[in-house]
């Protein structure tokens, strides 16, 4: 969970950095997209020599596995807001921070959560690759021990685990969106 917060704090940043300052956007979104070409199973044992071997790696490794699809997916938000909407918004007298708080993150919030329920899962995942690879505790270090021990039955427990840890936070990020976004709610009510 610390890893998720981490990496959606830093997403956010990297996100409206990226949208206020075009010239950012052009730099640094070709070493995001370059980012996920290293597998996270090569980054993990590095980590795990630097930060040694406890919760720091593998709050590492789920933020670096579940910051690229927050940070994309806000960044296409914010800019898939209609143009006209701020030029009207603009012409009414609205300020910078306005439109922002109005208008361009209310609409990117679809685009946000999307990604976010994306990396949610993704960090499950990250968390047992980095238990894998330098954990002292955790699950990921339980299923090595049980596959080591030819209990299978421990492994499928455990996946199965992973698997219901997974889908509850999907479906609880899902439950904060609708929360978050109540005019969805009335959206489907018309249709």
């Amino acid at each position: 969970m610390t890893g998720l917060l981490v990496a959606v704090c830093l997403s956010l940043i990297m996100a409206i950095v990226m949208d206020l300052f075009p010239v950012v956007k052009k730099a640094i979104y070709p070493v995001l997209v370059m980012s996920q070409t290293v597998p996270i199973i090569v980054i993990a044992p590095l980590l795990a020599m630097w930060f040694g071997f406890g919760i720091a790696p593998k709050i590492f490794v789920v933020v670096l596995v579940c910051f690229f699809p927050i940070t994309v997916s806000l960044i296409e938000g914010l800019q898939s807001v209609d143009g006209e909407l701020i030029n009207l918004v603009r012409s009414m007298g609205a300020k910078k921070r306005q439109i922002f708080t109005k208008i361009k993150f209310p609409s990117a919030l679809p685009y946000f959560f999307s990604g976010l329920k994306i990396a949610a899962t993704y960090s499950i995942m990250g968390a047992v690759i980095g238990e894998w690879l330098g954990g002292k505790a955790g699950l990921g270090v339980y299923m090595l021990r049980a596959r080591h021990a030819f209990a299978l039955d421990l492994v499928f427990a455990s996946i199965l685990v992973i698997v219901v840890l997974s889908i509850g936070l999907f479906y609880g990020i899902a439950g904060i969106q609708r929360v978050m976004m109540p005019w969805e709610k009335l959206k489907e009510e018309e249709e």
